[in-house]
Order: C-alpha cells, then structure tokens, then sequence
C-alpha cells in the first residue's frame, strides 16, 4: 500500500500544474492533501479519476485551509473535524477508518507571526493527541499532513535564526515530542537519519534550488505498525506547491 500526503497550496491552482499527470506516476492507493483553499462545489469534475472523494472544506471563509481525501479503496467511515476541537470551522482534520487502520489527514494552525496564535495551536495539539491515542486502542493510526513545526534543528536550514519564531519554538517542538514519545513513530526519520531533507521552502527566489527548506509534512505511525512500514521518502522533484509530497509505503495487511 502505497499513501501519499501533500500540502498543495490550493487544489485549483495545483490541478492547472499537472498534479493529475504526478499522481498518476507516483500510483498513491491513497493521497491525503492540505491546504486545498476550495469547495467540493468548485470542481467541474472529479479530482483525479479512479479515486473516491472526502471533503473537508474551510467554512470560516473560502478560499482557506481545507483538507481531502482521496481513495481508490472506500472507507468503512469517515468524520471530519476533532471533539470540541479550537479552530473548528477551518477544515483542518479528516478521520477515515479502514479495515486494519485509522488514517487521520491534518492541516495543523500555524501559530503565526509573534506566536499570537500559539495557545490555538497547542490546545489544538493537545485535542489531537487525545483523539489519536483514544482511535489508536481501537486499531493502529496513520497520522499525516502539514504539521507546521519543524522538530529539530537538522529538520530545517537555519535553525539558529528561526528559533523562537513560529513553526520553531520550543513550545511547539515539545508538543510534536509528547506525540512521538505517546507512542508514534516520525515515519521519515525512521529510515533517514541525515540532514537537508525538506518538505517546505518560501517562495523566494533561489530558496527551493538552493534546498533552504523545512520538514515540516510528516507521516506519523502507531508503534504497532513499525514492521509493516517499508518505506517513507519525500518527492522534492515534484512542483506545483511551495511542499513537496512524502510517501508512505507499507506491506499488505494479512
């Protein structure tokens, strides 16, 4: 099984930049995106042919946030949103359970400029983390998305000039580490322990060809499936976003 995970900075815009044609290479059973900034309404037709559609658009305002599901496999169920969750109406978390696992698709709050949205965001990670270890007793969980934090210094390029800012502090590196330490496994730094592997770069000019990024997209696993994991790579060749994809790649379930 193969799960793709991608912030594409707004799914129109990505789908003039022949996200269908890279899709179509990659072969994803599942693809999981942030940040689609649209409405189901919006679409002129399916977003990618051969893949069911679940939709959790922003309904605070158009045009923000937003995550989707698509599967080639059809869910036992679907729910959107977290238990009494902050930042509820911005289309940041869709929950679909499959016969052998949870898939839970997050586009975290980003805490913002000064850390003015800070509090959000930590009792938005605490809610998660909650709701992640309440499904994981169920059956194991598969987190992914943009979880706008880089977790340690080798995890971006300039460490020392962003710590303290947002997607750097302290108090959102220790709440990425209380869910690893919960008992879920950072997918990627499973198999590459080595630095300037980015999943993020601004859009200034020369920032991507120069790799001056941040990890900050992840896949996050349930323990239990830690010898079910065969692969996770990131796709930095793949345009169309200011993110990169990273892929999940797993054994069949028996």
């Amino acid at each position: 099984m193969k799960i793709l995970c991608w912030n594409v900075n707004g799914l129109r815009s990505a789908l003039k930049k022949d996200f269908a044609q890279q899709m179509w290479e990659v072969d994803p059973d599942i693809i999981c995106l942030q940040e689609i900034k649209a409405q189901q309404t919006q679409m002129r037709g399916p977003v990618l042919d051969g893949y069911l559609e679940y939709w959790n658009s922003a309904t605070v305002k158009k045009g923000y946030s937003g995550a989707l599901i698509l599967t080639r496999e059809k869910p036992l169920s679907v729910k959107n949103g977290l238990p009494a969750q902050p930042a509820a109406g911005e289309g940041r978390v869709i929950t679909a359970e499959f016969d052998d696992f949870f898939l839970v698709n997050v586009y975290a709050p980003n805490s913002q400029d000064k850390l003015r949205r800070l509090d959000i965001r930590l009792q938005w990670d605490a809610k998660l983390q909650s709701t992640l270890l309440s499904l994981d007793e169920i059956k194991p969980v598969i987190l992914c998305g943009d979880m706008n934090v880089a977790h340690k210094e080798i995890d971006l390029a300039h460490p020392a000039r962003n710590r303290g800012k947002k997607g750097f502090s302290d108090p959102e590196r220790d709440s990425f580490s209380s869910l690893l330490d919960a008992g879920f496994i950072d997918a990627f730094r499973h198999f590459e322990p080595g630095p300037e592997h980015y999943t993020f770069w601004h859009f200034n000019k020369g920032t991507r060809e120069k790799n001056l990024g941040w990890r900050i997209d992840y896949f996050c696993v349930s323990e239990s499936l830690i010898d079910t994991m065969q692969d996770c790579y990131l796709l930095p060749e793949v345009t169309g976003s200011d993110h990169c994809p990273v892929v999940l790649e797993l054994s069949d379930f028996a």
